[in-house]
């Protein structure tokens, strides 16, 4: 007899895999980047190429998740379970060339997960009748950069270094990962679901939505990276800047379980443009009066709408093409999402070296988000929306 549901079970692990993929091997590094600053082993330009570099695994692992035949459940096991050892790995070093190897790696396995959650779990939720519970597979994503933003506050507080930060959240997401490929089921598929004939099912891309997605990219991923160190550069105890990024991470977190309502309010691709459009008021408000009021703001703005904007972007796919063609565009969307956030931070960071400040890339990327909410909306009486 099985310990939980399946949709419950299918839920929690959905959840938890993202809160490890994309909490932890995506964005443990953003607080914990003052912490490497405050112990001199990096730099501002050498930490935006640390992020960059995670980009680009995610590009590539988002490349391979939508086009090598794979096993999803050995990838989501296996990606999981790198992600750990890439975050110990990167605490047992002080080399800059193996930070950037692990960056990498744990970039490439995060999109991987992204993906396959994105695809199978979504699929599964709805194929139970329960689509309102896919909120909560993408709150793992909020309360993974919570939970991480968290810990470093408490280890900042207790004199906690870096290094010893990397290997303690890296063990623990070892073992989360470990108990993790234990309990995943039949929704994630030992072998990857054949992919329609070119001849039928197989429906155009929609690029009006993919280049959106990629503006949310580049939109968000500067004050994802930075949103610390912006704080920090305000004020310098870690018990006041230290909670920007907690405080990222709880409104992603919440505004997951608000999906369901939203989309009940309006169309998939109304809601998404709204939301683009909050994120780049959020980046405006930063740029044009930094001080630590206006930059819990825009974590509140940013943070509030990525996993929003994140779950309308992959239900419009599902809405939008026949289930077995999905794969494909997710992984387009994916791909994308990860070249805008590529660009973000070594963007970010030359203007930065240049200027002194943040100012600048924040305003070119909200004018960036500002355009493409336009376009969203002015596509979607073209593009047939409705509430899905």
């Amino acid at each position: 007899m099985p310990l939980l549901p399946p949709v419950l079970r299918i839920t929690l692990s959905g959840m938890l895999a993202l809160a490890l993929a994309m909490g932890i091997g995506r964005f443990a590094f953003t607080p914990l980047l003052p912490m490497m600053l405050a112990d001199g082993l990096v730099d501002i330009g050498q930490g935006g190429w640390l992020a960059s570099v995670n980009f680009l695994g995610y590009l590539l692992g988002a490349l391979a998740a939508a086009w090598l035949p794979l096993s999803p459940r050995l990838a989501l096991r296996g990606s999981l379970i790198v992600i750990g050892i890439a975050t110990l790995g990167a605490g047992l070093t002080e080399s800059y060339p193996l930070w950037l190897a692990a960056r990498w790696v744990a970039g490439l396995c995060s999109a991987w997960a992204m993906v396959i959650v994105s695809n199978y779990t979504l699929r599964a939720l709805a194929e139970h009748g329960r689509a309102d519970l896919q909120g909560w597979v993408f709150s793992g994503v909020g309360s993974g950069i919570a939970a991480a933003g968290l810990v470093c506050l408490v280890f900042m507080a207790l004199g906690i270094g870096s290094l010893a930060a990397w290997r303690i959240i890296g063990v623990v997401t070892l073992i989360a990962a470990l108990a993790l490929s234990l309990v995943l089921g039949p929704e994630v598929p030992q072998r990857a679901l054949a992919a329609p004939p070119r001849s039928s099912g197989r429906t155009p891309i929609v690029w009006r939505i993919v280049i959106a997605y990629a503006a949310a990219g580049i939109g968000y991923i500067i004050p994802a990276t930075y949103l610390p160190v912006m704080a920090r550069a305000i004020v310098d105890s870690p018990l006041v800047f230290g909670w920007s990024w907690p405080v990222f991470g709880a409104a992603a977190f919440v505004s997951a379980l608000c999906v369901a309502r939203l989309q009940n309010w309006a169309a998939n691709r109304t809601v998404w443009a709204i939301s683009q459009a909050v994120m780049a008021l959020g980046l405006l408000l930063a740029a044009l009066a930094p001080d630590i009021v206006t930059i819990i703001i825009a974590g509140l703005c940013v943070g509030g709408t990525l996993m929003i904007i994140t779950l309308m972007s992959m239900k419009e796919v599902h809405r939008m093409v026949p289930s077995g063609d999905a794969m494909r565009h997710i992984g387009v969307m994916t791909i994308a999402f990860a070249a805008g956030q590529m660009i973000g931070p070594v963007f970010a960071s030359s203007l930065h070296a240049i200027t002194g400040s943040f100012a600048a890339p924040l305003l070119a990327a909200s004018g960036v988000l500002l355009v493409t909410a336009a376009a969203l909306l002015g596509g979607t009486r073209q593009s047939g929306d409705a509430p899905a």
